[in-house]
């Protein structure tokens, strides 16, 4: 084994445990293809230490959602919804190739971009069904009092300019970000100035009576597009192309368009997940994921 065909690959839990118990079916697929090339796969836990030293390393590199530390190295992440995946030379999905390459709704067949939409939805949001609510979802990520590079506005911002069109708003809290006191002080300010603005409640339960979804770029976006709901976009991201992006259209034009928005959604998801992504179900999924390691600079 040539010490170029190491590919040490760095998790965090719980991950990690999944993927050293041999139940990672993305590294399985991987490990299955680069090991008869004669490759050796190493699984190690991620944290500063190991990305200070990962470019130290023989061989490459593999992260999951994380920055890539080197230019042997590559991150992989889902696609939002099992078995998509994607496989890329940046953590930023704003930045991946999939953000910046042109939707062509005509090249989609109709009727089996909706059978597609149809299955997606019952599978991934199994008994939801959508119905035409009045409020505004604005489900909040991280850091909500900063206004980031990649960002329209901040999220607090975000949450003013959607709590002043008078429509009433719910702004939802991320389980598995922390919310300081001045996060929830703040949060709190702004409810008290807009009497139509609600903070907290579960994302998921409010998301299928929504009128609209307001986020910076979250994975609850991506699943109001699966429902069929229209989505404003106060950040870059990689499903921008059936949204509308406040940094096009301006924030007050982007909200007064959206109850009415009916983009080619089936269409896209079709071509976002389906055409474009490592379906690792499909019939060509080795060679989907063979061609994106070698496009990421990988001698598979």
């Amino acid at each position: 084994m040539s010490a170029d065909l190491l590919l040490s690959v760095y998790l965090h839990p719980p991950i990690l445990q999944t993927a050293l118990a041999g139940k990672l079916g993305f590294l399985n697929r991987m490990r299955a293809l680069l090991e008869p090339r004669g490759w050796q796969i190493q699984v190690l836990r991620s944290g500063p230490e190991a990305r200070r030293d990962a470019p130290h390393r023989p061989g490459y590199a593999l992260f999951n959602m994380e920055r890539p530390t080197h230019d042997r190295a590559l991150t992989f992440r889902l696609a939002y919804h099992y078995p998509y995946w994607r496989l890329e030379k940046v953590a930023e999905r704003w930045r991946w190739p999939i953000a910046t390459t042109p939707f062509d709704p005509g090249s989609i067949e109709e009727d089996a971009a909706h059978r597609f939409a149809a299955r997606l939805r019952a599978r991934v949001l199994p008994g939801v069904t959508p119905s035409a609510g009045d409020h505004i979802l604005i489900p909040l990520q991280g850091q909500i009092r900063r206004h980031r590079s990649f960002q329209s506005a901040s999220p607090l911002a975000m949450i003013r300019v959607a709590a002043a069109t008078g429509s009433p708003c719910i702004a939802t809290l991320h389980p598995k970000e922390r919310y300081n006191a001045e996060d929830l002080a703040a949060l709190d300010t702004l409810a008290r100035i807009h009497p139509n603005l609600t903070i907290g409640g579960d994302t998921a339960t409010l998301l299928p009576s929504c009128a609209f979804v307001v986020t910076q770029n979250s994975g609850a976006g991506f699943d109001a597009l699966i429902l069929g709901k229209p989505v404003v976009l106060f950040a870059q991201s990689d499903y921008h192309h059936v949204a509308l992006n406040v940094a096009q259209l301006g924030a007050a034009e982007a909200l007064a368009q959206a109850a009415a928005h009916q983009p080619p959604t089936e269409r896209f998801l079709d071509w976002f997940l389906r055409r474009t992504s490592l379906d690792m179900m499909a019939a060509d999924a080795d060679a989907r994921l063979l061609a994106a390691m070698t496009k990421g600079g990988w001698p598979v």
